[in-house]
């Protein structure tokens, strides 16, 4: 029979397991082995990567395409890979296959496995009945099975066996258009348009295996598919002088970049050493995307790959130590993680490091414990975290003897949603996890924003002030602007400008115009507003060139304000100069309000909501106390009820205007947790202060936090810093008294406020110091 070895276009969804741009290794090695024509398409002239509507792609060139490209012959051998998502019948495959039996050919389907990309396992019936038009399956490892089939058809399927690999031909790349291919990667990498690429496409690349099958029994792998039951597991691996050739033949060719998709690369030490030398011999640029144990990587290692790939990468699985001994059988110990990203670190070599969540048997505290290594590893080495589901992938152990979820496509699973049956912690929860650990990461990838305090001098006397008793001192201009040049140089875009009150410091608007003059995107003006009762002023704060204009306000009306901020004239001077500021303020200028929450006023927060809106605002920050300066117990709220009314305004005002919650945990508030950005912000913050000390702004408030035992299985626990610890002396009976009367709504009470409180009635003798 005169054969054709086809790989056909796929649909695929955005998010697939590993990379199926590689998928045609498999055909090309199979032409090889048969010395026979081969149609790639990845290789024609409209090669591509198109989404649909549907949101799924169209990978490779169109159909007809392909079936113009097919050669005279009398059997077409069609790959399936596990991208056409067997055993269901993928439409474009099912086209190729249709379009085939059209022209009279016989049509064998092949898994044509490599080795290195997940296998989904099928029952082969299961497979041919979905494809009614091939005559037979070969599964597993086709490079034997499909001559012996050539020469004795058979219906059915057939079982694929292990060829040794120094004995198989160079994969056929010579019988594609190079060309054609290398533009198809760069078609696919410009669609993708991925802002870093961990493992680029990015032209002139050939994928290649210099080893087959893992000699470990993860629990979540799939690697040496169709093993016997209680077989040990092995790995195969060309000979050294079979891989130099390999590896010449292909830079002969013109790759500039290989791409190994081994299972596991570096487990035999001599093979490993063997690929470094050749390819750093050859001069090429190379990636490993299923990555290498990190037990077997030495600092040498990585110093050999420094410059040559664009990311390592190495599983740890898990942060716990128990599930990797208990749950997975990887046999790590996670110490040569940590060996690992120091060395790559010290190396200047980008690490990837997966980890997984949801296994069967895993508590959240083990979750957490997952999550709290992998950003540890992020913030002392930036190892980058990829944290997965578990997914119980058919084939894997994690899928034996359960009842799997029916799905179209496993592909997505491994991004975006748990699947696992089994698993202690339910799905809903897990998201929680996950979408807390990717905030905790964004946030701390950088610093994105700097603080700074330009002035301690303020005309309130806020009863909750963390400025304190600070000596009342302008900042030194000078030194505020090296600051703005040196993080402005480290990439920072967001500026805010804090006090005191900022606007008592003469040089302010200067600040601002320097910032812009820098380059900075996002400058932020935090203000009680008084100064901008003179409308000159706020024209030209507003016009500084600031970005947003926030306001302290703390109370909806003159007494309630003026109890929180000791001033009674306060109120009306912060309201003219939010009037003034809107009225002068260009478009693009955000204006916005603050309130933080006392005892004294967070039953008041919905009016002081609704006099947001009435005046124009479309933006409250609700922000709980931060403990520092006269920020103390006496003052602050009982946390559980200043939540539920926070939870009430959210969900009457929450489609009306900006709402952010800032220092409260999200225990709290558990079904508004995209509202709390307190935390969440901070780890990409540095404060600095008037005295020109500098801070990382989550340090710096971590040391008034304190953790709780129930924090140990919280969702939260990787961002969330646990609950801010007030000083915890006594309570005078002065302030019991006080809040009393505070309570009586409608006693008279004397216009006196000390830190906020009613003193009405209260014994003038009594001591009213405030620690």
């Amino acid at each position: 029979m005169k054969p054709v070895v086809i790989h056909a276009p796929m649909s695929v969804a955005r998010d697939f397991i590993d990379y199926p741009y590689h998928a045609d290794l498999g055909a090309v090695q199979l032409a090889a082995v048969l010395d026979c024509p081969v149609v790639d398409a990845f290789a024609l002239p409209r090669a591509s990567l198109v989404f649909g509507a549907d949101g799924r792609g169209h990978l490779g060139a169109p159909v007809q395409d392909v079936l113009a490209a097919v050669p005279d012959a009398d059997v077409a051998i069609v790959v399936l890979t596990p991208f056409h998502r067997p055993p269901r019948r993928d439409e474009l495959l099912g086209a190729v296959l249709e379009g085939l039996v059209a022209r009279g050919l016989r049509v064998l389907l092949a898994d044509a496995y490599q080795s290195g990309q997940h296998y989904v396992e099928a029952a082969g019936e299961a497979v041919l009945a979905a494809y009614p038009e091939a005559e037979a399956y070969v599964k597993y490892e086709a490079e034997l099975a499909v001559p012996a089939w050539l020469a004795a058809p058979v219906r059915g399927v057939v079982r694929g066996e292990s060829p040794s690999l120094d004995a198989l031909p160079f994969p056929a790349w010579d019988r594609i258009d190079l060309p054609a291919y290398f533009a198809f990667q760069r078609r696919v990498s410009k669609t993708l348009a991925r802002a870093a690429w961990s493992f680029p496409i990015d032209g002139d690349a050939l994928p290649l295996v210099t080893s087959r099958g893992c000699p470990f029994r993860c629990v979540h792998c799939s690697s040496n598919p169709g093993l016997a039951e209680g077989a040990p597991k092995t790995q195969q691996r060309l000979s050294p002088a079979r891989l130099t050739a390999l590896l010449e033949h292909l830079v002969g060719l013109g790759a500039r970049r290989l791409v190994l998709l081994d299972e596991l690369v570096n487990v035999h030490e001599r093979h490993f050493d063997h690929v470094l030398a050749e390819l750093e011999r050859l001069d090429v640029r190379f990636d490993v995307p299923n990555g290498m144990r990190a037990d077997y990587l030495e600092p040498e290692h990585f110093a050999r790959m420094k410059g040559r790939v664009a990311m390592v990468s190495v599983s740890a699985e898990s942060g716990s130590q128990e599930v990797l001994d208990t749950l997975v059988g990887k046999k790590l110990d996670l110490t040569a993680i940590t060996r690992a990203a120091q060395s790559a670190h010290a190396a200047g070599v980008p690490l990837l490091v997966h980890f997984i969540v949801g296994f069967p048997g895993e508590t959240a505290q083990q979750v957490n414990e997952t999550l709290a290594y992998a950003m540890q590893l992020w913030d002392d080495y930036r190892a980058f975290p990829a944290v997965q589901f578990a997914t119980p992938l058919p084939g894997t152990a994690l899928a034996k003897g359960r009842s799997l979820p029916v799905v179209d496509d496993w592909g997505p699973l491994f991004q975006t949603r748990p699947s696992q049956p089994g698993a202690l912690v339910p799905p809903e929860v897990l998201a929680k996890f996950k979408w807390t650990f990717d905030q905790r990461l964004r946030a701390s990838s950088g610093p994105e924003k700097v603080i700074m305090n330009v002035t301690y001098v303020c005309n309130n006397h806020c009863t909750f002030c963390a400025v304190g008793t600070r000596t009342q001192v302008h900042g030194h201009p000078p030194s505020q602007r090296e600051h703005l040049v040196h993080y402005r140089k480290l990439g920072v875009t967001m500026v805010d400008f804090d006090g005191g009150e900022p606007t008592l410091n003469p040089e302010l608007i200067g600040l601002v115009k320097t910032a812009r003059a820098l380059g900075y995107e996002r400058i932020n003006v935090t203000t009680n507003g008084r100064l901008a009762v003179y409308d000159d002023f706020a024209r030209k704060l507003v016009r500084s060139g600031l970005t947003t204009l926030l306001f302290s306000v703390h109370g909806a009306d003159a007494r309630e304000h003026g109890r929180q901020v000791g001033v009674p004239e306060a109120f009306d001077q912060t309201v003219a100069g939010i009037k003034n500021c809107l009225a002068h303020a260009p478009k693009g200028v955000e204006l916005g309000m603050n309130i933080t929450l006392t005892r004294g006023n967070y039953e008041s927060l919905p009016a002081v909501a609704e006099l947001c809106l009435s005046l124009g605002l479309r933006w409250l920050n609700i922000q709980f106390l931060t403990p520092f300066g006269r920020a103390t117990r006496f003052v602050a709220p009982d946390t559980a009820a200043a939540a539920a009314t926070t939870r009430g305004v959210i969900e009457r005002y929450g489609d009306r205007m900006k709402l952010q919650v800032i220092n409260l945990p999200f225990c709290f508030l558990p079904d508004h947790t995209e509202y709390l950005v307190g935390d969440l912000n901070k780890l990409s913050r540095h404060m600095i202060f008037v005295n020109n000390e500098d801070v990382n702004l989550a340090d710096y408030l971590a040391e008034r936090r304190v953790r709780k035992p129930e924090c140990e299985v919280c969702p939260h626990a990787v961002f969330c810093g646990g609950f801010y610890e007030l000083d915890t002396a006594p309570e005078p009976e002065w302030i019991v008294r006080a809040e009393d009367l505070v309570r009586r709504r409608g006693e008279s009470a004397a216009p006196e406020a000390v830190h906020g409180i009613d003193t009405a009635g209260i014994d003038p003798g009594a001591d009213r110091s405030i620690p």
